[in-house]
């Protein structure tokens, strides 16, 4: 049984939210980079990525981060992410590849999304 990607735009004040649930993988991330392409082109220069729905993230989705924020740096904007340490669905699977891979520290990570959009909160630790 194959698993989708699905991607939920939404809104917090100045954020654009990317709900992100389901695998990301080299025949789904597409999807999300597609989504985030368009979200900076429609001139959205704050962008939260949800991935604690995310269960399975191979090198791919790992590259689609990486070219976010690539592109978000360039257009002088912020990203931030939202990745649970701990979860029952272990949704801190994302957490574990960024830090194994050694690019946790590239992303401002945060527990939910009120403490993404909050401008005095702190990003987690790597």
């Amino acid at each position: 049984m194959a698993v989708a990607l699905k991607v939920t735009d939404g809104e917090e004040g100045e954020w654009a939210v990317l709900q992100v649930s389901g695998e990301m993988d080299l025949v789904t991330s597409p999807v999300l980079r597609q989504r985030v392409h368009d979200a900076v082109a429609e001139g959205r220069r704050s962008l939260v990525l949800d991935l604690s729905e995310v269960f399975f993230c191979d090198s791919s989705g790992v590259g689609v981060l990486i070219a976010t924020r690539r592109l978000v740096r360039s257009c002088q904007g912020r990203l931030r992410l939202i990745l649970p340490a701990q979860s029952v669905t272990d949704a801190s699977h994302v957490n574990r590849v960024l830090a194994a891979l050694g690019v946790r520290r590239l992303f401002d990570v945060y527990p939910d999304i009120s403490s993404a959009v909050d401008e005095e909160a702190s990003p987690l630790s790597a």
